[in-house]
């Protein structure tokens, strides 16, 4: 049974006092199935048993027809895959890993649990609910809220369409790699012969090869963001793949998208398994997992840890963008958005550590590999500069050895003495690296070492196109929702046109990646799109359920649409806890940016082999000013546009009467 489609309806109670208000299921929230669910069904029996009045004709036929205008998921599982495919990506394998060793190893995962529990879970469950609730995109669930909020979904869209904008040219980088991991030998396993053909590069000699590959023949670098250079042609081809790989899965919506997730969301699990089955029978791996599990209870007192923890909840679970409410507009109003919350926040940070348990167990063997290979330097040369018996000087007995040869030939050893390195284990497990430089180079790097590298390549490959893939999917669903919502734009486009609209515009644009300094612009979008525009977007929408909506007027809804009641930690995260916390990070980030002057990026110097760090010009920080601002600005610009908006209206009612 359909109710009035008021919010505000007082029905007469026992004795003819009004009841509290109670929630309407008509227009203007969208949309339902013709057969009303479980929840509309016990809300219509406490209407009836209050007194309350059924809803016209005409109003019940309406609202079927909104229903039946709205897609949903094919069942519950589609949606809980869906939110696991769109929260588990390329952060888990990469980021996550990185922190735990930065901030102390096993003891990395008191403040992530903790961030976790005030943080994570409740956001999400925020989100979900949200999108359930008001049945429409972002922009459309908080206008619905209030119209001066319609800014807030506004902005979630700009943010996902600059991430889809860069996210993107990963996939492309993926594909790439794929297509070389069939050669035999894998190309970034050695280095090329230079042009004379008398010895190696001397780029990849003075860097190695994997750096060589990933800076030379992936992405062609310039020296400098200044120098742009043309766009490449191999890179650009792999982009248009990489897009037309998501126009297909986001083509019909939920129709396409439900059927996907379940690869997406399975398959790198599979991979992660049997990664970690080999990776715990590679040499070394239990150096690199002790060191992982090895706790530095120091770090506990460290402020950075924290914030780090914080931070890689809020953006692994993709908070703010609006693939979550999307995602959850498509569901039953009866689906018991608390119980998924939970499950898909539990998977998502259980990943981050099952990865983290594979990658050191490979980043183990790779230290360790790199380690021993040193100690075979230094035997070879000491054996050959002091003429020593071959297998005399092994590894147990080198420092041994050493420490005589520089007594009993002093001038000897001093003139070998600075080619001998300095091999450390622990130096080799010290290296930490993230993002693209763990993804494209260290694992590259081990899994060239392996037996049988060509098949743990296009594993591994495999696994990070369909984690990426799965990123996008829900990213792209959060800038078609709010488009396929419009009625403005739907009654122009089908559904088709409006996704390759968008998938056509962002391949375009993301052709500046692909250039020759596409990669400084790659790292800019990636450190300042994001960052501070998703902390304050996520922070109004808190506000704006806890403080504008009404937290108990929520609480009323959640009950009337699950049954279920809200539970004190929900209100108390929701209504103190969360905020604050956005707060502290948001005036953290904000006050680093300021303290650290000129912002920089790390540049790709060829004649030394490595990275150095140089200052942003003038118009990369003006174009860093500019993504910070178009998306934030969303939110104020909008609500100043209604008011003025509504004003003139007021005033032309009263100069019309």
């Amino acid at each position: 049974m359909i109710l009035s489609p008021s919010s505000e309806v007082h029905t007469q109670g026992q004795g003819g006092a009004p009841s509290p208000p109670r929630l309407g299921w008509g227009s203007p929230f969208p949309t339902y199935r013709p057969r009303p669910s479980r929840a509309l069904m016990r809300l219509a029996i406490k209407r009836r048993a209050s007194g309350g009045q059924r809803a016209g004709p005409g109003e019940e036929q309406r609202a079927r027809d909104m229903e039946k205008a709205r897609p949903q998921w094919g069942n519950p599982l589609q949606f809980v895959f869906a939110c696991i495919s769109y929260a588990v990506g390329l952060g888990n394998v990469w980021r996550f890993p990185y922190l735990c060793q930065m901030y102390g190893g096993g003891s990395f995962l008191v403040p992530y649990i903790i961030m976790l529990i005030v943080e994570g879970m409740p956001l999400l469950y925020l989100e979900l609910a949200v999108g359930q609730r008001m049945r429409q995109g972002s922009i459309g669930a908080w206008r619905t809220i209030s119209p001066y909020l319609s800014g807030v979904g506004v902005a979630s869209v700009v943010v996902s369409f600059f991430l889809s904008m860069y996210y993107n040219v990963i996939n492309a980088w993926g594909f790439w790699y794929l297509f070389h991991s069939f050669q035999d030998p894998l190309p970034w396993s050695v280095c090329p012969l230079n042009s004379n053909h008398t010895g190696y590069d001397e780029e990849c000699e003075k860097a190695s090869s994997t750096q060589y590959f990933w800076y030379r023949k992936t992405l062609n670098i310039s020296p400098s963001i200044q120098e742009n250079g043309g766009v490449q042609w191999e890179p650009a081809l792999c982009l248009t793949l990489a897009w037309l790989m998501v126009y297909l899965c986001i083509l019909r919506g939920t129709e396409s998208t439900g059927k996907v997730v379940y690869f997406t969301a399975s398959m790198p699990y599979c991979v992660l398994i049997i990664y970690l089955v080999r990776g715990l029978t590679l040499h070394g791996a239990t150096n690199g997992l002790m060191y992982m599990f090895t706790p530095k209870m120091e770090q506990l007192a460290n402020p950075k840890a924290w914030i780090n923890a914080a931070t890689q909840i809020f953006f692994s679970l993709g908070l703010g963008c609006g693939g979550l409410i999307a995602f959850a507009s498509y569901n039953e109003p009866s689906n018991n958005c608390q119980k998924h919350a939970l499950i898909v926040s539990v998977i998502n940070s259980t990943t981050a550590i099952f990865s983290s348990i594979v990658t050191f167990s490979i980043y183990g063997f790779k230290a360790t590999f790199n380690y021993e290979n040193c100690l075979n330097k230094v035997i070879l040369l000491l054996t050959n500069s002091f003429d020593l018996e071959d297998g005399f000087l092994t590894t147990s007995n080198l420092e041994e050895v050493k420490n005589y040869l520089a007594s009993t030939y002093p001038n000897k050893y001093s003139e070998v003495f600075p080619h001998i390195r300095n091999c450390s284990l622990e130096s080799e497990l010290d290296t930490a690296v993230q993002g693209t430089g763990l993804a494209f180079i260290v694992y590259t790097e081990a899994i060239k070492n392996m037996e049988v590298s060509q098949l743990w390549s296009v594993l591994y490959f495999f696994m990070l196109l369909t984690l990426g893939m799965g990123s996008m999917v829900g990213t792209g669903t959060a800038i078609l929702t709010p488009l396929t919502d419009s009625k403005v734009i739907s009654s122009y486009l089908p559904k088709e046109a409006i996704s390759g609209l968008v998938c056509l515009i962002n391949c375009a644009i993301g052709m500046v990646f692909t250039m020759e300094a596409g990669n400084y612009w790659f790292d800019l979008f990636n450190d300042y799109t994001a960052t501070l525009s998703l902390l304050l977007i996520v922070l109004v929408e808190i506000i704006a359920v806890c403080y504008v909506y009404g937290l108990k007027r929520f609480e009323s809804d959640l009950r009337a649409m699950t049954g279920r009641t809200l539970s004190w930690y929900w209100k108390v995260m929701w209504a103190f806890v969360s905020p604050l916390l956005i707060v502290g990070l948001f005036i953290f980030y904000l006050s680093d940016y300021i303290l650290t002057g000129t912002l920089q990026y790390q540049a790709w110097d060829a004649t030394q082999g490595h990275v150095v760090t140089k200052d942003y010009p003038t118009y990369a920080l003006a174009v860093i000013g500019l993504l910070v601002a178009s998306s934030t600005m969303c939110i104020p610009l909008v609500a100043l546009g209604t008011f003025v908006t509504r004003h003139f209206k007021i005033r032309e009612q009263f100069s019309a009467a």
